[in-house]
Parts: structure tokens; C-alpha cells; sequence
């Protein structure tokens, strides 16, 4: 059973992330003043904060399953340095593959100084907006098959879509994602008023 605080940050998160979609929806011209508000709560209203995902590959076991797993994931509608963090499993659009996505790990923000293993890269700091993912999967070989940054270089921080809450790689086999501390403090509840393993369990791939 939920609390009431619980609810209460929840509605707190849900009119925030409401807030912040009608205000862009209002910037680039596809709703006027006096629609503004009605977005807003038909949004708060009618939305929710989480959607599915499925995800299949090694890069990121054993966070996620090898052989595919349902992820839930927390929308993040604007991915700045106060709402996504480095630690955090993010899903983002694929650099390479422009219909596809990804899942991540977020291993530096902008202002970070990237220093190569290799002596032939030279250092190099990230700019403003600017990210670095890597894959979990250490056994991976890093440029031909964990296919994150060491491949293809930074990405914009616009380019991430979501933050990976909970991973359902069997019936049996569930639970949260570990992320930053920040970000699971921010997505707990969230994730006690969102999740749904039964529904989760309806939509993965078996």
C-alpha cells in the first residue's frame, strides 16, 4: 500500500514533469497561452511518468538480461544535470541507428576531463550538454562490441530519453535498477505508485 506522503511527492514529480512538457509544447508554437493550462492538466491528469521498454544484447548484463528483459523507465522530458546524474541506466537514441535506442550507463556529464587507458588519445574535456555512456559489461571488447562512447564518442544530453527504473528479465527474476543515489531518491515514488510487475510480466517477450 502506498502512503499518503508518498502520493504526495508523487503528485509533486507528476505536476512538474506536466509543467515542464506544456511550457516546451507552448515554446515551439504547437499550443497558445490559453491552452497552456489545459495541457498541463490533462497531462497531470491523463499521463504517466513511466513507460516499457524491451531491451535485448549483452552490453548491459547483468543489469539487464543478455537474452532480452522489459524495462520500466522514467521519462525525463528535459535530461539536464539536475535531473539525470552519472551512475544512472539511461535509455537514449541510438548515435548510429537514429530509429533505434540504447541503454547506458551514464559515466560523465560536461566539465568532465576524459583520460584515455590508450596513450594515443589525447585528453579532453566534455562540453556543455555533452555526455558519456559505457556499457556494464566489463568482458565486452570496448570499441567493437560494448558499442558506447568509446565508439561513438560523446552524445548530446538531449539525446536521452529516460532512466532506467526497474528490470523484469524473467517472472522470477526482477527489481530496481541501481542508479545514482540522487536519481533513485528522486524516482521512488514513482516507482511505488507506477510499477506494475504483473503488467510488465504481460509485455515482455517470452
Amino acid at each position: 500500500m502506498v502512503s499518503l506522503s508518498t502520493w504526495v511527492r508523487y503528485a509533486a514529480t507528476k505536476f512538474e514533469y506536466s509543467v515542464v512538457l506544456g511550457w516546451k509544447k507552448y515554446n515551439v508554437g504547437q499550443i497558445n497561452g490559453r491552452e497552456l493550462s489545459d495541457a498541463i492538466w490533462e497531462k497531470f491528469f491523463q499521463g504517466k511518468l513511466t513507460f516499457f521498454h524491451w531491451n535485448k544484447g549483452e552490453e548491459m548484463a547483468p543489469t539487464v538480461a543478455g537474452d532480452g528483459g522489459t524495462l520500466l523507465v522514467r521519462k525525463l522530458p528535459f535530461p539536464a544535470p539536475t535531473q539525470v546524474f552519472v551512475g544512472d541506466v539511461v535509455l537514449l537514441k541510438d548515435p548510429e541507428k537514429s530509429d533505434d535506442y540504447l541503454v547506458r550507463r551514464l559515466a560523465a556529464i560536461e566539465g568532465y576531463e576524459m583520460v584515455s587507458a590508450d596513450e594515443k588519445d589525447m585528453p579532453f574535456i566534455l562540453e556543455k550538454d555533452q555526455c558519456w555512456v559505457l556499457s556494464d559489461n566489463e568482458s565486452l571488447k570496448p570499441k567493437q562490441e560494448a558499442r558506447d562512447s568509446r565508439l561513438f564518442g560523446p552524445v548530446p544530453m538531449t539525446d536521452i530519453v529516460g532512466r532506467v527504473v526497474y528490470a523484469l528479465r524473467s517472472a522470477v527474476d526482477h527489481g530496481p535498477v541501481l542508479n545514482s543515489r540522487p536519481a533513485m531518491k528522486q524516482d521512488s515514488s514513482v516507482l511505488a505508485v507506477e510499477l506494475d510487475v504483473d503488467e510488465m510480466t504481460k509485455s515482455t517477450k517470452m
